[in-house]
């Protein structure tokens, strides 16, 4: 029993490593892995909070690159709104 839990866990570990690939959040992590592989929320959460404490620096580099892609992410929404809405007026006039 210990080898397939440990196995199961390293399995977990490795689809969170994915995750993090695809700049997912702890909580769009856990839904990922709920839906397509049916790991339940609480067993990718508890492994998530493992590899954070295991891995501070990355995790907090991963959080302020997170922030940064969302803020980056918001500006560009903003001039593409500011240039739809510029360009909509223009061709009024």
């Amino acid at each position: 029993m210990g080898d397939s839990s440990a196995s199961y866990i390293h399995m977990v570990h490795h689809l969170i490593e994915e995750c993090l690939v695809f700049n997912m959040s702890k909580e769009e992590c856990m839904e990922a892995l709920f839906k397509h592989a049916d790991i339940k929320p609480i067993i990718t959460s508890t492994v998530w909070n493992e590899l954070e404490k295991e891995n501070k620096e990355f995790f907090e580099g991963y959080a302020s690159r997170r922030e940064q892609r969302a803020s980056d992410m918001e500006m560009k929404r903003r001039i593409q709104n500011m240039l739809s809405n510029s360009s909509i007026r223009d061709t009024k006039e």
